[in-house]
């Protein structure tokens, strides 16, 4: 066997170059990084051939000392971190001290730097097998100037796994925008063989962080979605978060930030995913633009080399924080609020509704049981029959106060005759006022605003399967114990799992016993849920409370229950419903938990505006 022997600094620096340099794009992450350490207010970056021919980053940062220019280049040497406390409470993007010294052993770097308060400037170059540096003096305004050319040019294995220009250079845009999106404060200037590909100015408003965003994530974005802001237990969460019709075919619009640091995180995309679930349609991606601040001692950031992944000390607290928040601000949208942008929406699809604590409002769901005409605050006999026998039990909600059943019956006057619109715009609700069936499945209505064009039945889908949620909230989970229990070999992990989390499975409607070390029995599962396979039912949710702290497996099985209960209890295309029917259907919506989507995330109504029908029809032209 060969004896060991001590690396040269070259091969070192390359080796920990192979961790985080493997494209232009990871050199310009670095390089922006230390930037905005620095201080920087304004980083002009210079591109040149996706940045394999040159890479040249300038800020008008706090600049290095002519003393620490030649340590800048070493391994292990930082400004940001002194000793172990430090690393445990890191509030700097960079730490490692080993960016500066992989990227110089991998092509030819020149650092150029003035300090604050300084009139003169240096430059420090690395040349030579030993990577020596060579100190000289320059010219150069306040801050520093980083220039790498030829990349891998020492190391042609590593070159020829790079992609065409135009990959490269979408790689490294992507990272320049996710680090503008971090900082709104600052300038940046990005340009591509001496062509300016776009020129951020610092946002300091809440509107030109919104035209910032809209550059980098396309003005559809900004125009369907919506703004959050929400603190709670030393935990802030803000941004934008697009509207579930604005969803995407992939996971391409999607920005998370830990303390100003872009992360992607097994937890929270699980969070997102739990948030959007009863909106999305069958593999659509949310969309969205999220920071969440906290304490940088409870957030370990030192997990990997590119530290994309963080670990949190409470990663179940985080968990439930993320997912309340954005099931509320999801909710919380009704028809007829305006989007966040400063422009008008130009997009035809709705928004999500807004949750509401109770449910009953304006006509209840009976009214689309029967052919006929029916009492506004009666629910027809069928409905509550069809209702109660689920649910075993479960009574429709209270029918609306008489004086809004009088409102209602007084608006429409005589059946058959369509009703006038008020003379006040402010007086007409959000979805306006039912004019019309279209073949039996869609209403038109007349609002404010133009047209709106409902799905009846998604509508419905959605509003039914809102209520009998409720109800299950109300009347909790039934157990039905298993005639003779099911035995359930796990791990003795799993099993130390369920033996803690006992009282929740409990409140879920599911009774597990420990009968070993690694064994477990089933006894009692959800009433509703007699039908689905316990065994495999189990283990998935264990398998999500040990990687997440928490686990909706067992109401996503209710729910799925609940929806397709929902979908055979809503009105079917074809049924003829009167005005009063309708307009009870549009009342009901404008006060249903998301009743923009139905169950299976499709959406239930669009709007069409009067300018977007006049173009249509070329009217004043």
């Amino acid at each position: 066997m060969s004896r060991i022997q001590l690396l040269s600094p070259r091969l070192a620096n390359q080796i920990a170059a192979g961790e985080v340099v493997e494209r232009p794009a990871s050199v310009i992450k670095e390089l922006l990084e230390n930037s905005l350490d620095a201080g920087a207010k304004r980083i002009d970056i210079d591109v040149e051939q996706a940045g394999v021919k040159l890479l040249r980053v300038r800020d008008d940062g706090g600049g290095i000392e002519q003393d620490d220019l030649p340590l800048a280049l070493s391994r292990h040497a930082t400004s940001k971190i002194r000793d172990l406390d430090d690393l445990e409470r890191v509030a700097t993007l960079g730490f490692r001290g080993e960016a500066l010294a992989s990227v110089s052993s991998v092509s030819r770097l020149t650092l150029t730097s003035c300090p604050a308060g300084s009139d003169q400037a240096w430059q420090v170059e690395t040349e030579g097998r030993d990577m020596a540096p060579n100190l000289q003096p320059a010219a150069h305004p306040q801050g520093t100037t980083v220039e790498v050319r030829d990349l891998f040019f020492n190391t042609p294995a590593r070159r020829k796994f790079l992609r065409t220009e135009k990959t490269e250079f979408s790689h490294l845009e992507e990272v320049v925008k996710r680090l503008a999106l971090s900082r709104f404060d600052v300038a940046f200037n990005l340009r591509h063989n001496g062509r300016s590909v776009f020129s951020l100015r610092p946002a300091h408003t809440e509107q030109e962080a919104r035209r910032r965003v809209a550059t980098v994530c396309g003005p559809a974005f900004v125009e369907q979605s919506r703004s959050i802001d929400s603190e709670r237990a030393g935990l802030r969460l803000w941004g934008w978060v697009g509207l579930p019709t604005f969803s995407r075919s992939q996971a391409d619009l999607q920005y998370f930030f830990v303390n100003g640091r872009m992360i992607k995180d097994k937890l929270v995309a699980h969070a997102v995913r739990q948030a959007y679930r009863d909106v999305l349609f069958n593999g659509r991606h949310p969309t969205f633009v999220l920071f969440m601040e906290l304490d940088p001692g409870v957030v370990d950031v030192n997990v990997h080399p590119t530290k994309h992944e963080v670990r949190f000390r409470d990663g179940r607290m985080v968990h439930d924080f993320l997912f309340s928040t954005l099931y509320r601000a999801l909710a919380d949208q009704r028809p007829g609020d305006q989007p966040d942008s400063a422009e008008p929406a130009v997009e035809t699809r709705p928004p999500a509704s807004a949750v509401t604590q109770h449910v009953a409002s304006g006509l209840d769901a009976g009214v689309f049981s029967g052919q006929q005409p029916m009492a506004l605050n009666e629910p027809s006999a069928a409905w509550r029959a069809e209702s109660t026998a689920p649910l075993g039990g479960y009574a429709p909600p209270a029918p609306p106060p008489a004086a809004a059943v009088g409102a209602y019956a007084n608006l429409y006057g005589s059946q058959g005759t369509a009703p006038a619109m008020p003379a006040e715009d402010g007086d007409v609700p959000p979805l306006g006022y039912a004019v019309a069936q279209l073949h039996g499945v869609y209403i038109l209505a007349e609002n404010a605003a133009g047209m709106v064009v409902v799905d009846m039945h998604a509508a419905h889908e959605r509003i039914t399967y809102e209520r009998l949620k409720l109800a299950m909230d109300q009347e909790g989970l039934r157990s039905q114990p298993l005639l003779v229990p099911e035995s359930l070999a796990v791990s003795q992990r799993e099993a130390d799992c369920a033996e803690e989390h006992a009282d929740w499975f409990t409140r879920l409607g599911m009774s597990l016993q420990r009968v070993g070390p690694e064994s477990l029995a089933i006894r009692e599962v959800p009433a509703l849920l007699r039908q689905a396979h316990a065994e495999q039912l189990v283990r998935d949710v264990l398998s999500d409370l040990l990687e997440y702290g928490t686990s909706d497996r067992i109401q996503a099985h209710l729910n799925e229950l609940l929806g397709t209960m929902a979908c055979h209890g809503a009105v079917r295309a074809n049924r003829r419903l009167t005005l009063a029917e309708m307009n009870g259907l549009l009342r009901d919506m404008e006060q249903t938990e998301r009743s923009g989507q139905c169950n299976h995330g499709r959406p239930t109504w669009t709007q069409m505006s009067m300018a977007e029908l006049d173009k249509l029809f070329l009217r004043g032209r």
